[in-house]
């Protein structure tokens, strides 16, 4: 995978996306200088059976911003979508596309926006907001760069248009093209995910040190 870049953009839907493999190439990134910035779609509020949406969104985005830290990312992002009920259109799109002219990132990383997680008879169903999150993302690199588009970014938010995003790089694909050795950050990748304790405590009934 290209390394020749500076400032990436993570796009991804809920708290805890990335930390199941991106993280760890995060990790060897950040190390070598480059600029990683994460944009949540949603809080992750109805991730959690046991605990109502208003107390399990801030639970997670503290989890969250403490598991980014790990791996040396400091902005996380939380444009606010609803968790679970995420949907493609303009309103998505323009929140991604305004990320990405305030961070100018020549990278984009996602994650599988496509309807299953692998390929052939019995792969599992991906999630809407997976899926919407991730094409939102691909179509969002353009409109950023298209001053024509959401010309209200400029407007009213000073967000001169950036048509700078060379590569997008999506985490999970059934098809992938491109790989990275992220064997020096896999270690922190472990202990960000850990940092999700209230989310892995849910699915289990192990602690997340065992």
């Amino acid at each position: 995978m290209p390394d020749d870049w500076t400032r990436a953009l993570a796009v991804v839907a809920h708290p805890d996306d990335l930390e199941y493999g991106c993280a760890a190439a995060v990790a060897g990134w950040t190390d070598a200088g480059k600029k990683v910035t994460y944009l949540l779609a949603s809080r992750g509020e109805a991730g959690i059976d046991t605990i109502e949406p208003a107390v399990c969104g801030p639970l997670r985005e503290r989890e969250q911003r403490a598991s980014a830290a790990v791996v040396g990312v400091s902005a996380v992002e939380f444009p606010g979508h609803r968790d679970g009920m995420i949907e493609y259109g303009t309103a998505l799109r323009r929140d991604i596309a305004a990320a990405i002219r305030r961070h100018r990132p020549e990278l984009i990383v996602t994650l599988n926006h496509r309807d299953t997680w692998g390929t052939g008879p019995g792969a599992p169903w991906n999630t809407p907001d997976h899926r919407a999150v991730g094409r939102a993302a691909l179509d969002a690199a353009a409109d950023a760069g298209n001053r024509w588009i959401f010309p209200e970014l400029a407007a009213e938010q000073g967000l001169a248009p950036w048509d700078g995003v060379r590569w997008v790089a999506v985490a999970a694909s059934a098809t992938p093209t491109h790989a990275v050795d992220a064997t020096a950050g896999l270690e922190r990748s472990v202990r960000s995910l850990l940092e999700h304790r209230s989310y892995i405590e849910a699915l289990t009934d192990r602690t997340p040190e065992d």
